[in-house]
């Protein structure tokens, strides 16, 4: 999957979606994520869902003679047409805290102290954040486990039959995997095709392996934070690769933006992408990314007018990623990657290869993005393991020949993508 963010508060009402969904397809994308549409509590916030049946009325166009659900219908028809599949936050964990379920089913939630818990999170720093707008519903203990599990079966069915093809799952990893097993298995008995993804990011990769074991067809993995030195991503990549496929991302809708937090550096942008799209299975950014927005994402206070304007324009190089990406089968999987040595620390050199041998590829990346820098490799073929030649697919400056020693002098944040022939 490769997959844009639309960010229900920054694109605004339905009717205006059409630009953003253009230009998702042209730059090679086949899924549009969106952020949760339906009506929020006090808070405001995306993710404090109040009904989980009705539409945000922020996202309804008023000049149309469509109702909000009919409109809904009319976008994904409209990104349909475009060969985009449309998937949707599903959150299930919570609940505005106003929301009616609170009062009409007091005993679906998690209760401490006599009232309502929200959910919480411990920073790495040991703090507690706690969301006050949000009620935890009770998946393991509510007396009434079975009309609780109802009433997501009818969320999960009620967002399909709007036309929604997939589900990213918020906080997978906090619901047990029975009952993802049982919401997963109902949901593709009536839509068959159906795509189930498990955001398990801040979990440990044994949680995520027993989350992705419920029938996920994919988890997001942390490329994000990898500064590429050690060895923990590689790692945690070996240890749910063989289960599950991942989706990495540059920056997402609860990250600083990255052309801020890289000094607007535009071969910041265009190698933290290459890396993304080719590490794993899947990759994704949010809106704004390709024009190097520097404004976070919010959930409650980003309005359409902040709409920034074009920093950088990488729309042809994701385009051109993207396009490597579904020529070569071995960017479409989880196979194995091993990090191997170099002559120059400021290069990092991958070898990966496709688990059912579709292909290998040897990624040279400039982990600089500000300096040049000099790559010496005396035989690329001594780490292919497969009889065959290498192809350079590289944005820049393909060779038509690889020559023996393989010499290039790397721009700043520069990669080079090399190919087995299959």
């Amino acid at each position: 999957m490769k997959i844009y963010n639309i960010f229900p508060r920054l694109a605004g009402r339905f009717g205006d979606w059409g630009p953003h969904l253009e230009r998702a397809a042209a730059m090679g994308f086949d899924w549009v994520f969106m952020n949760p549409i339906q009506t929020t509590g006090r808070s405001g916030s995306l993710y404090s869902v109040a009904d989980y049946f009705a539409i945000n009325p922020d996202f309804v166009d008023r000049r149309s003679k469509l109702d909000a659900d009919a409109q809904v219908r009319a976008m994904i028809a409209e990104a349909e047409r475009l060969g985009l599949s449309v998937m949707i936050d599903l959150v299930i964990n919570h609940c505005a805290v106003d929301a009616p379920l609170v009062k009409e089913h007091p005993e679906w939630f998690v209760r401490e102290g006599g009232r309502i818990a929200n959910p919480f999170c411990l920073e790495t720093d040991g703090t507690k954040v706690v969301w006050y707008d949000l009620a935890q519903f009770d998946h393991e203990h509510s007396s009434d486990r079975k009309g609780l599990e109802n009433f997501l079966h009818r969320v999960i069915a009620h967002l399909a039959d709007l036309g929604v093809k997939g589900f990213r799952c918020d906080a997978a990893y906090q619901l047990p995997t029975d009952l993802w097993k049982r919401l997963i298995t109902r949901a593709r008995k009536a839509h068959p095709e159906t795509v189930f993804v498990a955001e398990t990011l801040g979990c440990s990769p044994e949680q995520t392996r027993a989350t992705a074991g419920a029938g996920f067809d994919a988890i997001f993995n942390s490329s994000k934070w990898w500064d590429f030195e050690g060895d923990w991503l590689l790692e945690q990549y070996d240890l749910t690769r063989q289960m599950v496929p991942s989706i990495s991302f540059p920056e997402s809708h609860d990250t600083e933006r990255l052309f801020l937090e890289s000094g607007q550096n535009p071969n910041a942008m265009r190698q933290r992408y290459l890396f993304a799209a080719l590490f794993s299975t899947g990759v994704m950014i949010p809106i704004g990314f390709e024009y190097g927005f520097t404004s976070r994402l919010d959930v409650v206070n980003t309005q359409p007018d902040q709409w920034e304007g074009i920093n950088v324009d990488l729309t042809h190089e994701i385009a051109q990623i993207n396009q490597i990406k579904d020529d070569y089968p071995v960017f479409q999987s989880e196979g194995p990657i091993k990090r191997l040595d170099c002559s120059n620390p400021a290069i990092l050199l991958l070898h990966k290869s496709h688990p059912k041998g579709q292909g290998e590829a040897l990624l040279a990346l400039n982990k600089d993005p500000w300096n040049r820098q000099y790559l010496r490799i005396e035989n690329l073929y001594q780490h292919i393991r497969a009889p065959g030649q290498l192809r350079d697919v590289s944005l820049e400056w393909a060779m038509e020949f690889l020559p023996t020693p393989f010499e290039f002098d790397l721009a700043p944040g520069m990669g080079r993508v090399l190919v087995t022939e299959v």
